[in-house]
C-alpha cells in the first residue's frame, strides 16, 4: 500500500518541484496543495518542457478535481502543443466549474484567434472584461484580432483604450505604432505621442515611436533629437542607437551614424545588420578599405546578407577592380534575383569591361524590376546608342517615357536621337513636349549633343519657352 505524505510547499517553489521529483523516482504518493502544484507546473513551463508540465497536472486534477485553475493551464499546454480540440474540452470543464474566471475566456479568446475565428475570439474577450479585475491586456487581445482582420483603426480604438488603463504598457505603444504606420497616419501619431509625453515625460518608448514617426516623414533632425531622448531615459536603448544612425545617414552625418552605430555594440552583440550600416557609412565617405572590412564581418555573421556582398562589389567597383566587383554582385543576385540596383551595378561593370552584350541583358534586368529608374533607361540608351545602334537606343527611351510621362529628361534625350536620325521634326515635337514638362533642364540636351547648341531651330523652340 502506498505511503501518502502531506507536503506545503506553496511559498518554496523549489523544494516543492524536488519533493515531487522525489514522489515520481520513489514511485510514492504525496498529496501537494494547490499552490504548490501550480509551481510546479509553472517550473516545468518555465523550463519549455510541456510533457512533464501535463504530467503534472494530471497529478493536481486527481488530488484537486474542483480546481479550475489546472484545466486552464492543461488548455494553455494543449494549445502550444497543436491539440486544439483538447485544449476547447479544457477550458469547456474549467467553465462548468468557475463560470467567472476570465483566463477561460481569455485563452479561448486566444485559440479563436489563432483559428482566424475572429467573431468568436471577440466574443469571449467580451465576457472575459466582465470578469477581469484589471482590462488593459485585454484589450490589447482585441486590438490583436482587429489587426489580424486587417481593421487597423479599431485596433487603434482598443490600444488607446488599454494605454488610458495602464500607461507603461510598452506592448501597447508599439502595437499604436504599427497602426499609424499601416495606416500611413504619421501626423496623428506624432500628436498622439506628444499628448502621451506631456502626461508621461519619462517613456523611453513614447519617445522611440515619436522619433521613428518623425523619420518616417523625412524630419530627421527631430527624429534624432527625440531618439536622443529615448536613449537619454534608457541608455542600453540598443534599436534607438540604431534608428539615430539610420537618420543621421539620410542626413549625410556619416562620420556621426558610424559612431552612433558602434554605440549599440555596448548594449546587444554585434549583428550582421549593423556592420554592414557601418561599411555602408564607410563606403559614402569613400574609406573603401574600412567599408570592406565591414561588409567583410557582415556576411561572416550572416551569409545571407545580400547587401553586403554588393557593398564589397561597390568597393572593388570603386577601385576600378571591376572583374573582381562581378563575383560579389552575383552573389548579392543569387540572395535577391530582382533587386535593380544590383543588376544596375551589374550592367555599369559588364560595360567597364567592354562586355556590351552582357551589359545590355542586365540593363533589361534593372528596367523589367525598376521601370521608373530614369537613369537606367537614360544609361541603357546610351550604351545603346554607343554602339551605333540609334533605332534601339530611341525606341528604348520611348519606353522610358510610357513608363515616365514627367520625366523631361527622357524627351530631351528622344530630341537628340530624333536629331542623330535626321527626324528633324519628330525631335522639335518632342522638344516641345521636354520644355512644357521643365523647361529648366533644357541644359540637359546640350550636355549630350553640345553640336545642338549651333542648331537655329533649337534655339528658336527653347527661345519661345526660357527666358
Amino acid at each position: 500500500m502506498e505511503e501518502e505524505f502531506l507536503f506545503d510547499f506553496s511559498d518554496d517553489a523549489q523544494r516543492s518541484v524536488e519533493r515531487y521529483e522525489e514522489m515520481i523516482r520513489n514511485e510514492d504518493q504525496y498529496f501537494f496543495d494547490a499552490q504548490a502544484f501550480e509551481n510546479i507546473i509553472d517550473y516545468y513551463i518555465d523550463k519549455s518542457d510541456p510533457v512533464k508540465a501535463l504530467q503534472v497536472i494530471e497529478y493536481a486534477l486527481n488530488q484537486h478535481p474542483y480546481a479550475a485553475v489546472f484545466l486552464v493551464k492543461q488548455a494553455q499546454l494543449f494549445f502550444v502543443t497543436d491539440q486544439t480540440e483538447r485544449a476547447f474540452l479544457a477550458l469547456q470543464k474549467a467553465e462548468m466549474l468557475e463560470a467567472s474566471e476570465a483566463e477561460i475566456y481569455i485563452l479561448r479568446g486566444n485559440i479563436y484567434n489563432s483559428l482566424e475565428r475572429y467573431s468568436e475570439a471577440l466574443d469571449n474577450f467580451q465576457i472575459a472584461l466582465g470578469f477581469a479585475e484589471t482590462t488593459d491586456e485585454i484589450l490589447l487581445q482585441i486590438a490583436y484580432v482587429y489587426q489580424n482582420m486587417l481593421d487597423y483603426e479599431q485596433a487603434i480604438v482598443y490600444i488607446k483604450q488599454s494605454l488610458e488603463q495602464n500607461m507603461e504598457n510598452k506592448d501597447g505603444l508599439y502595437e499604436l505604432a504599427f497602426c499609424y504606420d499601416i495606416l500611413d497616419k504619421q501626423e496623428e501619431s506624432i500628436q498622439f505621442y506628444q499628448e502621451y509625453i506631456d502626461n508621461d515625460p519619462y517613456s523611453y518608448a513614447a519617445w522611440y515611436n515619436l522619433a521613428n514617426s518623425y523619420h518616417k516623414l523625412d524630419l530627421f533632425e527631430k527624429a534624432i533629437d527625440a531618439y536622443d531622448y529615448a536613449i537619454l531615459i534608457k541608455d542600453n536603448f540598443a534599436s534607438a542607437y540604431y534608428n539615430k544612425g539610420n537618420a543621421l545617414v539620410q542626413l549625410d552625418r556619416y562620420a556621426e551614424a558610424i559612431e552612433v552605430y558602434k554605440q549599440t555594440f555596448e548594449y546587444e552583440p554585434p549583428n550582421a545588420d549593423t556592420y554592414c550600416a557601418i561599411g555602408e557609412c564607410y563606403e559614402k565617405l569613400e574609406h573603401m578599405d574600412e567599408a570592406r572590412a565591414y561588409y567583410k564581418k557582415s556576411v561572416k555573421m550572416d551569409h545571407k546578407m545580400a547587401d553586403a556582398w554588393f557593398g564589397i562589389g561597390v568597393t572593388l567597383n570603386f577601385e576600378e577592380r571591376y572583374f573582381e566587383s562581378l563575383h560579389f554582385y552575383r552573389k548579392a543576385l543569387e540572395l535577391d534575383g530582382e533587386n535593380p540596383d544590383f543588376w544596375f551595378a551589374m550592367a555599369d561593370a559588364y560595360y567597364k569591361l567592354g562586355q556590351i552584350e552582357q551589359s545590355i541583358e542586365a540593363y533589361y534586368k534593372v528596367l523589367e524590376f525598376n521601370p521608373v529608374d530614369i537613369e537606367a533607361w537614360l544609361d541603357f540608351s546610351t550604351v545603346l546608342y554607343e554602339q551605333g545602334r540609334l533605332l534601339e537606343a530611341s525606341e528604348t527611351i520611348l519606353d522610358g517615357i510610357k513608363n515616365n510621362p514627367d520625366a523631361a529628361e527622357l524627351y530631351y534625350r528622344m530630341v537628340a536621337y530624333l536629331f542623330a536620325l535626321g527626324e528633324k521634326n519628330d525631335a522639335l515635337a518632342y522638344l516641345e513636349t521636354a520644355l512644357v514638362t521643365d523647361p529648366d533642364k533644357h541644359y540637359i540636351l546640350f550636355e549630350y549633343l553640345p553640336q545642338l547648341q549651333d542648331n537655329g531651330s533649337i534655339i528658336e523652340v527653347i527661345n519661345r519657352y526660357v527666358k
